[in-house]
């Protein structure tokens, strides 16, 4: 019969901080998880059009430096430019977002379950389960997320050379419906799945290997009376998803650039638009260093996203406790 090994003090510290499933209260757990991650959508919404813009763009706006594109769409559209498609990404990402989270708390439930007898660390079991959570709750919303994504990004590069103007997102799904039918809505699905499922194992994995660096660091584990403080868990939390989101942005970069493209590019001469079409045209227009454009903004914004998701996400479950 296997038998766990004797947690370590940040070990026992997060498990005591885990809130699981059946101690939140469900409606408050979704009211309050949409109010605060679309705060947080909209404090990072600027940067997501900065990016996509110099992944798209095929005039001088690629090789402009971020905050360079960041004046330019402020000088040229004013501050509504930088909220490009922020009302349909924040409307249209409720369902979606429920749809999310109710994944994610679930299928974490299960996997630590079914972990449960193992031989792991309770921090291994926890990241563990995290990492499987975060792969699945992304497979089940991506068919809800891909959709919403074209469309968000579409509004976005409205302005630039030779892109198709929209009258707000219903026109997009119109004029996408019209001359690809339900697959144009579809654009990127596959690489989507593809990417972003590993992606989230890598910053959960990265999240968790980085927490357990930083407790180390500060003289966990040796002393089993010292408890960390609740500023220290939050400070900790948000900066492992710092890290995280470093780490993440660094390697997938390269293949959110191809599926921002492939999903608002409206062709390349003939045929429908593909992954190897748009892998091409990339290298002919700047070579491998095209892959990545917008690096900078991107490793801002999923830096940012992950200190802020983290912490928010803790937030949102320990203001959701059902109470007694």
């Amino acid at each position: 019969m296997a038998v766990k090994t004797e947690a370590s003090a940040p070990e026992l510290a997060l498990s005591e901080a885990n809130i699981n499933w059946e101690r939140l209260d469900k409606t408050r757990f979704h009211v309050i998880g949409s109010i605060l991650f679309t705060a947080q959508m909209g404090l990072l919404h600027p940067i997501a059009v900065v990016k996509t813009r110099m992944q798209v763009a095929a005039d001088n706006c690629a090789h402009m430096h971020g905050f360079s594109v960041f004046k330019n769409i402020l000088r040229n559209d004013g501050v509504p430019g930088i909220f490009r498609g922020f009302g349909t990404s924040a409307i249209g990402s409720l369902p979606g977002r429920v749809l999310f989270l109710t994944s994610l708390e679930v299928s974490k439930e299960m996997a630590l379950k079914h972990a449960e007898n193992t031989e792991m660390t309770e921090a291994t079991r926890i990241g563990m389960a995290n990492g499987v959570a975060g792969m699945v709750s992304n497979l089940l919303s991506c068919a809800y997320f891909v959709p919403l994504d074209v469309i968000c990004q579409r509004l976005m590069i409205q302005g630039l050379p030779g892109m198709t103007t929209y009258n707000g997102p219903f026109d997009v799904v119109r004029k996408v419906l019209k001359t690809e039918g339900i697959r144009g809505l579809y654009r990127g699905f596959g690489i989507t799945i593809l990417t972003q499922s590993p992606a989230n194992a890598l910053w959960w994995g990265a999240y968790g290997a980085a927490q357990h660096v930083i407790w180390r660091s500060l003289g966990y584990g040796h002393d089993p009376e010292k408890k960390p403080s609740n500023w220290e868990l939050v400070t900790v939390q948000a900066t492992a998803g710092t890290i995280a989101g470093a780490c993440s942005s660094l390697i997938t970069t390269p293949i959110d650039t191809v599926k921002t493209r492939l999903q608002v590019m409206d062709g390349y001469g003939t045929g429908r638009p593909s992954v190897m079409k748009t892998t091409k045209l990339l290298l002919q227009e700047d070579g491998w260093v095209g892959f990545y454009r917008g690096f900078g903004a991107r490793f801002l914004n999923m830096s940012l996203w992950g200190t802020s998701m983290i912490v928010t996400y803790e937030l949102i479950k320990r203001l959701s406790l059902k109470r007694d």
